[in-house]
């Protein structure tokens, strides 16, 4: 099947925000594996042929499929001034109808953490899911424990809405996660009065 290829790119401050290309390979899976030890505690558990080129490629054409089909929107973090890959982020599960909603994931390599990449990341995406993709809603999930994500999301952002159990399998277990919300129109505190 013939997929055509849209292309796209968020520009932030200090950020482009693009879809994988065959040619990262190296890059990524060398950020990764120098990363495992901070990821892997976050993550599903990676698969004996996660950092293999086979594997990768799989990853970018899903990417090319689902940006094609507005499904996802898988991005790289690059770093503008030396063009280093950083991390990556995606807008997955968009649905549409009355929902208008997306799901939002990410992951930043351990050099370039608590830098404000990620923050910066977030809020290109969020801005181009509510004005570009015209989505009324962006949900985030994780694990209770994970502050760093946590004051990450409320940053950038998103509201705290509750727990759900055993939402997702989290380095080999089911794991219990908290979950956040950005709404386009954010009128949750606001009484209306005044």
């Amino acid at each position: 099947m013939f997929l055509p290829r849209r292309k796209v790119r968020i520009e932030t401050e200090r950020l482009t925000l693009r879809q994988p290309l065959l040619n990262d390979h190296r890059e990524w899976a060398t950020l990764r594996k120098e990363s495992a030890d901070f990821l892997i505690p976050w993550e599903p558990t990676w698969a004996d042929d996660h950092l293999a080129r086979k594997g990768f490629s799989n990853r970018v054409y899903w990417a090319q499929r689902s940006i094609s089909q507005g499904t996802a929107l898988p991005l790289f973090l690059i770093r503008r001034t030396d063009n280093v890959l950083l991390g990556a982020i995606t807008l997955d599960n968009i649905r549409r109808g009355p929902a208008q909603a997306g799901t939002l994931g990410y992951w930043i390599g351990e050099p370039h953490a608590r830098q404000g990449y990620m923050r910066e990341a977030i809020l290109g995406v969020v801005h181009h899911a509510f004005e570009r993709l015209d989505l009324s809603r962006i949900e985030a999930a994780c694990l209770p424990e994970n502050h760093a994500s946590r004051g990450l999301l409320e940053k950038s952002g998103f509201k705290y809405e509750g727990v759900a159990q055993s939402y997702l399998q989290i380095n080999g277990r089911w794991r219990t996660h908290v979950l956040y919300a950005a709404l386009r129109m954010d009128r949750r505190g606001r009484t209306g009065v005044g």
